[in-house]
């Protein structure tokens, strides 16, 4: 998918590695496609979480992939930045060491990294 840019290595603690990807998406079915081009990449399809979200007018879309309340945060971050028709990834390969609440801190970092390369101020 040509449209999908992914920034890898964005950051890692106690063993626990994040990524973050994303690309326009006008519908629920256009993310989970996208999701779906980025799990055909053996590394990421292997990876323990891919949380993501996309804002649409009237119809906010997230999924958390068994990382509870990221997608949320994801999602909170769109709004802030008011960056509809964009879905946002945040990929974490766990490494062993539970990260507590330091995981959404770094799936802030991840979506602001992204916004970044992007051109999109991250809040707002």
């Amino acid at each position: 998918m040509s449209d999908l840019l992914i920034l890898d290595g964005v950051l890692s603690d106690r063993g626990s590695k994040y990524a973050v990807a994303g690309g326009p998406a006008g519908s629920r079915a256009e993310a989970e496609a996208l999701v779906k081009a980025l799990k055909r990449k053996k590394k990421f399809a292997k990876a323990t979480h891919n949380t993501w979200a996309l804002l649409l007018p009237g119809e906010p879309v997230k999924a958390d992939d068994g990382e509870a309340g990221a997608g949320m945060v994801i999602l909170r971050m769109l709004e802030r930045a008011g960056l509809e028709g964009h879905v946002i990834v945040v990929t974490r390969w766990f490494g062993g060491t539970h990260l507590g609440g330091d995981r959404f801190r770094h799936v802030q970092s991840c979506v602001r990294a992204y916004m970044e390369e992007i051109g999109v101020t991250p809040e707002g």
